[in-house]
């Protein structure tokens, strides 16, 4: 299936805090919720934000449309099975309290294989450790010129400040209080992106991630893997690091770390994957294929929330 791009739907808002879970439940309870008249009520919010909770639970994949028998879209949604598992009732997570499940929709919402979005292309093709915000601009219209995508400039800066603002405290103009922490998106605690003091500059932050489990790690490379190679039982580590889509870009690793996630999935997955470096080369070896949802149930049901 041939990738859309999508550089709006959002409305300008970043999912908050209380959104995905709201938006999956809402389609738990009634497939139609997001086209009923009284949606606004039911979710508690404005029109705009119901489009954008809509958009956020498709972009992360947790909901996605149920095709009628002849394969064509109605308006029944259904939740996928991720989303059950991880946000329904006696799920793994229904709040998303633990680190793992942030690290989890952010790999989820820049791995769409069906609709690639700003979140996505940043976090896969562009390799500039420093940036500012309208270099991020005319690189993504560069792209969308190359892929023949037309985009207005205005859009597309309303693109980019969304963008930031997901992963960037103190994007909205103003000193946040602690009254206002429910308008910010939970993706901030990864510490993705930060902002220099002049307000100038960003820049991803590349290096450990300690608050990142080898599970999710472990569920991003089998997904990874399986895109790339199929079959195939071997990746080298630098397109396991700078690949597009890779985990290495999406997580923003350095080779050090990235290399002791694989390390660490030698005991995990009882060596299907392991690592091997001959001639200097160093080479992720697949030598049994791995279910990425049975990483995820290992690693939610051998530890309780915090």
């Amino acid at each position: 299936m041939s990738q859309r791009y999508r550089f709006s739907g959002h409305q300008t808002f970043v999912f908050r805090y209380g959104w995905l879970e709201k938006g999956v439940r809402g389609v738990d309870d009634s497939p139609t919720i997001f086209s009923d008249e009284e949606v606004m009520i039911r979710l508690g919010v404005g029109k705009n934000m119901v489009e954008s909770i809509r958009h956020w639970c498709f972009i992360s994949q947790l909901v996605e449309a149920d095709l009628d028998p002849e394969g064509k879209t109605g308006r029944n949604l259904r939740v996928t099975d991720l989303g059950q598992r991880l946000l329904l009732k006696d799920g793994w997570d229904p709040f998303l309290q633990d680190d793992a499940s942030l690290w989890l929709i952010h790999w989820l919402l820049v791995s769409n294989p069906q609709i690639g979005t700003t979140w996505q292309i940043l976090f896969s093709l562009f390799h500039r450790p420093d940036f500012t915000k309208q270099e991020l601009v005319d690189y993504l219209l560069l792209f969308a010129e190359k892929e023949s995508l037309r985009v207005q400039k205005n859009v597309m800066a309303r693109d980019v400040d969304c963008f930031l603002r997901t992963y960037v405290r103190g994007m909205g103009g103003k000193k946040a209080g602690l009254a206002e922490e429910t308008f910010d998106c939970p993706l901030l605690e990864l510490n993705l992106i930060q902002q220099t003091p002049d307000g100038e500059l960003f820049r991803f932050a590349i290096g450990p991630k300690p608050s990142l489990p080898g599970a999710i790690f472990g569920y991003a490379l089998c997904e990874y893997f399986q895109r790339v190679k199929g079959d195939g039982s071997s990746m080298s580590i630098q397109e396991c690091m700078y690949g597009s889509g890779s985990p290495g870009q999406a997580f923003k690793l350095d080779e050090n770390s990235l290399i002791e996630y694989v390390e660490g999935l030698e005991d995990v997955t009882n060596k299907a994957v392991v690592l091997d470096e001959t001639a200097g080369l160093k080479q992720i070896f697949r030598r049994r294929k791995q279910k990425p949802m049975d990483m995820l149930k290992d690693y939610y049901c051998g530890v309780s929330v915090r």
